[in-house]
């Protein structure tokens, strides 16, 4: 597999330039084509109302949306321009759901590219996790407030054996076959009885990878806090992960891996499920 088409979802927000400034160099690394994608949003009311949207709601909320609309607009066009990758990128403008939406669009792309859940939720933004729940492909998610960096020279894998972390390994291949290091950490004994990891490092040597394998053994709990310290001691740019090895009830009321990752998460990561 390649990267050929990546999406990223647009807003008119600080964080939505880091996303966009990433999904910009990693098509320059690939020689891909880049997807635009914002999402006008539909006024709503609740249920119980009646009749139409008044005029006094519906005239400053349209406003606020074609403002929002034109600066995301904007900041992909001269965000493109400077790469020098006009020729090489669309941009659409739908209306919706924005999570539904970007949803649909990632199963028509390798790769898309998203921002960290930012605390007040935004309105603008989207739910990285049901994203990545309901495209059924890769979603690398940008953290909030760091400054544009490189992604993919120095990637961590998180590696328990699970279906999720295997899909995730396949999905970030071609990052993975242009990486200058690798390191596959795993808390977890493989079902071979082998050396923790050796089985997945043959995968990818296979694929020409030359991962080294590191052990953290049983964290317990903390198993998300001690990936993020690794990826963090190690000056690693990327973590790809799988996300979601249990329900998503277990992962609510135990805490979780993925959830934790997300919310604490300082270096991109990319998730598949």
């Amino acid at each position: 597999m390649t990267l050929k088409n990546i999406l990223v979802h647009v807003t008119e927000t600080a964080q939505s330039k880091l996303r966009l400034e990433t999904a910009v160099a990693l098509c320059v690394a690939h020689d891909a084509h880049l997807t635009g994608l914002a999402v006008r949003a539909v006024p709503e009311l609740p249920p119980y109302s009646v009749g139409p949207i008044p005029d006094i709601i519906l005239e400053p909320f349209e406003a606020q949306q074609n403002a929002a609309i034109a600066a995301a607009s904007n900041l992909f066009t001269s965000t493109v321009q400077r790469a020098g990758w006009t020729d090489r990128s669309s941009w659409t403008i739908t209306e919706g759901n924005a999570t539904d939406i970007v949803g649909i669009f990632a199963r028509c792309a390798d790769l898309t590219v998203t921002g960290q859940d930012v605390s007040d939720e935004d309105q603008w933004e989207i739910s990285t996790i049901d994203l990545v729940l309901r495209s059924g492909r890769p979603v690398l998610v940008t953290p909030h407030g760091i400054e544009s960096a490189p992604v993919g020279k120095r990637v961590v894998v998180a590696w328990n054996a699970s279906r999720e972390s295997a899909r995730a390994i396949s999905d970030a291949m071609p990052l993975l076959e242009t990486a200058d290091s690798v390191d596959i950490l795993t808390v977890a004994p493989d079902a071979s009885g082998e050396i923790p990891g050796a089985d997945i490092a043959r995968h990818l040597a296979q694929h020409g990878v030359a991962a080294n394998l590191k052990l953290l053994g049983d964290m317990g709990g903390e198993t998300g806090s001690a990936l993020l310290n690794y990826v963090s001691d190690t000056d690693a740019d990327l973590l790809v992960m799988g996300a979601y090895g249990h329900s998503r009830l277990r992962e609510y009321v135990f805490g979780g891996v993925t959830r934790h990752v997300l919310e604490a998460m300082q270096t991109p990561v990319l998730m598949s499920h």
